[in-house]
């Protein structure tokens, strides 16, 4: 049975590992999201979270980060094993499923550039 918990060694949460994925400079976004991703040695993805005032007041702020990180807890094993930082685009409000699908879909885009940059 597959584990979908959501423990603290999947959360980014000191300052230096937000840095070390800004860093990495490889980014994608759709319509709902920014990532920035990067690379790590653990074999599993880690998620971290941006989201500022100008998205809007404190319910809708806490409200993304709740879809946010449930969206990483569900497709958590389908991910590669990237650093993964999340910044809500302003003036959306997706359900769950359709940023499960964006997520999915914007890891491969960095995995890709990261690919791609490994190599030159």
């Amino acid at each position: 049975m597959t584990d979908h918990r959501y423990p603290k060694r999947l959360r980014l949460l000191r300052r230096g590992e937000f840095q070390r994925v800004f860093d990495a400079r490889s980014s994608a976004a759709d319509g709902l999201v920014i990532a920035y991703g990067a690379y790590n040695d653990l074999g599993h993805a880690r998620l971290g979270l941006v989201v500022s005032r100008r998205v809007g007041g404190a319910v809708v702020r806490n409200g993304w980060k709740r879809r946010l990180r449930e969206a990483f807890r569900l497709a958590q094993h389908e991910l590669p094993a990237l650093d993964l930082v999340c910044l809500p685009r302003v003036g959306t409000e997706p359900d769950t499923r359709q940023l499960i699908a964006s997520l999915t879909a914007l890891t491969r885009r960095i995995e890709r550039r990261l690919q791609r940059t490994k190599t030159e």
